[in-house]
């Protein structure tokens, strides 16, 4: 692994510090830079004040927001089916990938990803549809059995685990068993009322599941998109009533069972419906979860706030977004960037995560049959290929330079959590920026602050001019570089900075 080019170090003189910014990675629209070094220049610093740059970066550590989860993907059984194919023949390549996704190591040229969300039996990206327990009328699960999962599933999320320590798990089915809902399949229809006050239980031996295999959940969710129902994948339709009643008995016996640190995760769908199905979930049933998490395919990121709004106190996570093979590279970042990972955050999610770790260039393999993810294919976080060879897309180069800056400075320390930041000067609107401050794991050692900053400044209501943005960035009353100043590339630009509490 290639190290940080590292500008600069912390400076001490006389008692007081003069903060230096540090790492600085980017990611540029033409990919001269893909989440690598900035090329060396003059130190950057915290001094005095001057006057400000066409833009004119504001960090306020003194308002202090949600902690940050992490980032990630889902490990679909397709995912992990291409992953362990890879292994099995070049298996170079596929620890390559696997160290440069998920690597939390300080100073290593890795994502940190650590957030991987996994489908409970089929999905639409699965060779088959299966549920753990596909033995009708067991309404006492015992023929449930984890083992229905493809084994490759658990074999290379074990060997994520072994590359980062701090990887959460967060589980939830795209459909309850055939036997159990109205339309005699999991591809559409809906819960029968006869199951509503059985069906924790099939949600409870999955945790106890993936447990027994020394894989602690963090999380897990009632149903994937209840709002959805759609003959050709599993799905299924829930309402609000039924899902808070599944969730308040497996709340109830996930404490009484040794799982009262597991999240329960309510409603994971779109955006759109942010002030209707969530609200009423937590009206109803509030006290059993936690939170509710989102998806990107219908409304705005801003709706987020509804709920925030409404139920401030709990978490709000962003697990679900898909981009399309074949669009355009520098687009789909910026977008993702606006509205995900600096937008989601900013509306308050505790995470950010899209859809497939791992596809073929077609976006396959997927459940035959099915009209998801239809026209060119969705887009996965890395393409493999038949000959072994790989590469990053889009969606991967813009999470990891959010990723880079939450994770833990320190073994044992804690994740970033967000702060306060604001831009002003002529081309504000140049920058969209997102600021988290990361604690230590000694309470001495000074605290790590990180600007994530998107320059789009690409072509403002004209013809396409890539403009870098001459910026200050001013902390705690002072101000780096007041001569120099910082130039912002067209791109997204992940620095960071030290400075004691």
């Amino acid at each position: 692994m290639r190290s940080f080019y590292v500008l600069g170090i912390l400076l001490f003189a006389c008692g007081t510090y003069t903060q230096q910014i540090q790492e600085i990675l980017q990611t540029t629209w033409d990919r001269s830079r893909l989440f690598s070094p900035a090329p060396s220049s003059s130190p950057v610093y915290f001094g005095g004040r001057g006057a400000i740059g066409s833009a004119d970066i504001v960090v306020n550590d003194e308002q202090v927001y949600q902690t940050i989860a992490g980032f990630g993907a889902s490990l679909t059984d397709s995912s992990a089916l291409m992953l362990h194919n890879l292994k099995l023949e070049h298996a170079d390549n596929y620890w390559a990938i696997l160290r440069y996704m998920f690597s939390p190591v300080d100073g290593a040229n890795a994502a940190g990803l650590n957030y991987i969300r996994i489908p409970l039996g089929a999905s639409d990206f699965s060779a088959s549809e299966y549920s753990l327990d596909d033995t009708a009328g067991d309404t006492t699960f015992r023929y449930f059995d984890i083992n229905r999962t493809p084994f490759y599933v658990f074999s290379v999320l074990q060997d994520i685990r072994t590359i980062n320590y701090l990887v959460k798990v967060h589980i939830l089915p795209w459909s309850p068993p055939a036997w159990m809902k109205d339309s005699g399949t999991m591809s559409g229809g809906s819960l029968l009322p006869r199951y509503v006050n059985i069906y924790y239980r099939y949600l409870l031996k999955a945790v106890q599941g993936y447990q027994n295999k020394g894989i602690p959940i963090y999380a897990i969710s009632i149903q994937n998109e209840p709002m959805n129902s759609n003959p050709t994948y599993p799905t299924c339709t829930m309402p609000p009533a039924v899902e808070g009643r599944i969730g308040a008995a497996l709340r109830r016996v996930l404490s009484s069972s040794g799982f009262s640190s597991v999240r329960v995760i309510g409603y994971e769908h779109n955006w759109a419906n942010a002030d209707t199905y969530p609200i009423e979930l937590m009206e109803l049933d509030g006290a059993a979860f936690a939170g509710v998490s989102f998806h990107c395919y219908a409304g705005d990121v801003e709706e987020q706030d509804i709920f925030h709004d409404a139920y401030p106190s709990k978490e709000i996570y962003f697990t679900e977004c898909t981009g399309t093979i074949g669009t355009d590279w520098w687009s789909d970042i910026k977008w993702y960037m606006d509205n995900l990972w600096i937008g989601s955050l900013e509306y308050w999610s505790k995470s950010g995560l899209l859809w497939n770790i791992a596809l073929d260039p077609t976006g396959n393999p997927k459940l035959p049959g099915t009209d998801s993810c239809g026209g060119p294919g969705c887009s996965p976080l890395v393409t493999i290929y038949s000959d072994g060879s790989y590469s990053f897309n889009q969606g991967f180069y813009s999470m990891a330079q959010a990723s880079k800056a939450v994770i833990p400075k320190d073994r044992g320390g804690p994740f970033g959590q967000r702060i306060g930041v604001s831009v002003g000067g002529d081309l504000s609107w140049a920058l969209r920026v997102g600021a988290y401050v990361t604690r230590r794991a000694s309470p001495n050692a000074p605290l790590r602050y990180t600007l994530v900053v998107l320059n789009w400044d690409d072509h403002a209501d004209g013809p396409w001019n890539p403009v870098p943005v001459y910026t200050t960035i001013e902390f705690r009353g002072r101000q780096a570089n007041p001569q120099a100043r910082y130039t912002f590339p067209v791109g997204v630009t992940t620095l960071s900075w030290y400075a004691d509490a």
